[in-house]
């Protein structure tokens, strides 16, 4: 098969997927590992895709965000795998401050802590909430339609009478040096501020969400912990040098 057969395959797939991993295109293209690295590599450089750790990602501009259907089906399995790590952070009597995203949610089929109480900006995670008979408060302000996640100055109004013993956040992005990010600047406020009203902040990212920048910037990778599956070794010292890290691997 032709490099250039090679290339439209990957990129085809890419846009069905949003995310690949090596093996993935490896089976699927019947082509060596040293191969598929080489094709990532040169479609990289034509500015067609990203190279992650383990495989490739759309590029995506610095100010768009997936929407919450979209999001809700990426990285499944290593959500549910940093969901179960976040939840075992939370005490009994813990006040947490829940931030709206797939991988919050689906932290709280995992919360067991009693008298546990929860704020969120997330429609979604309230609903949730309310089901599993977690005593839940939701941010009031304006909705924003591709995340549900309640944003804007009445957002933070609401959210300023609150003290939190535990924060658990989501991110788009997280670089040793431009810190945590996300597209948005009115949802960036939000988590900045519930980090600074809780005694402990934790940010949730998968792997694919490592080297990535977003258009705002929360706050440094030294404010926060950070619960992922996995942290790509190329940045092991530069953030464990800087934060916390807790991941499958060392289980706290």
């Amino acid at each position: 098969m032709l490099a250039e057969e090679r290339y439209q395959i990957i990129l085809r797939h890419l846009q069905e997927k949003h995310i690949v991993k090596v093996q993935e295109l490896v089976n699927l293209l019947n082509a060596s590992e040293s191969t598929v690295r080489r094709d990532l590599q040169d479609l990289e450089a034509m500015n067609l895709l990203r190279r992650i750790h383990g495989g490739a990602s759309l590029l995506q501009r610095r100010s768009e965000e997936p929407d919450m259907d979209t999001k809700t089906l990426k990285n499944v399995q290593q959500k549910r795998i940093i969901a179960q790590l976040a939840a075992k952070m939370i005490n009994d009597n813990d006040c947490i401050y829940l931030d709206a995203g797939t991988t919050t949610l689906e932290m709280i089929p995992y919360i067991e802590g009693n008298n546990v109480i929860v704020v969120t900006n997330g429609l979604p995670h309230v609903e949730a909430l309310v089901e599993k008979k977690i005593k839940s408060y939701l941010l009031g302000g304006m909705m924003k339609r591709t995340t549900r996640a309640v944003i804007g100055s009445v957002a933070m109004q609401t959210l300023n009478s609150f003290r939190f013993d535990k924060a658990f956040l989501g991110a788009n992005g997280v670089d040793p040096e431009m810190g945590f990010t996300t597209p948005d600047p009115e949802e960036a406020l939000i988590k900045r501020r519930a980090k600074e009203l809780s005694e402990q902040c934790y940010v949730l990212a998968d792997s694919s969400k490592f080297q990535e920048v977003a258009f705002c910037k929360m706050f440094d990778i030294s404010e926060a912990s950070i619960i992922t599956d996995e942290l790509p070794d190329s940045l092991k010292s530069s953030i464990l040098s800087k934060t916390k890290v807790v991941c499958e691997q060392s289980g706290a």
